[in-house]
């Protein structure tokens, strides 16, 4: 396995141990479709949440955030759609949320959490 998947894969264990610290319930990871695939749905009370997670070793090359813009989001958005649809789910408390992993510097990884992004 590559490096990059081998961070990405920790970067997600991380951020799925931080939404069940929270409460949420893991429904499944890494849902798959031919248009994408999502990292984490989990549920939040009431909501269906799909959880994009963005991992780094540093911010030399920008926020973790800055990857998830307007196209990536309508993206999270429409598979969201199929995977409740693939579910044979009708969830209209769904959101997207978007978690930055930060895993260099030799000390604790650095995890935000945005709610509901648009």
């Amino acid at each position: 396995m590559k490096a990059k998947d081998l961070l990405g894969r920790r970067g997600e264990e991380l951020a799925a141990a931080y939404l069940e610290s929270l409460g949420m319930l893991i429904v499944e990871r890494n849902w798959r479709c031919p248009e994408g695939e999502i990292d984490i749905v989990a549920l939040d009370g009431d909501a269906l949440v799909i959880a994009e997670v963005k991992t780094r070793r540093s911010l030399a090359y920008g926020h973790p955030f800055e990857a998830v813009g307007p196209e990536k989001l309508g993206r999270l958005h429409r598979l969201g759609s199929a995977w409740c649809r693939d579910r044979e789910l009708r969830m209209p408390l769904r959101r997207v949320d978007v978690i930055a992993v930060v895993v260099g510097g030799g000390g604790e990884p650095a995890l935000e959490h945005l709610k509901g992004v648009e």
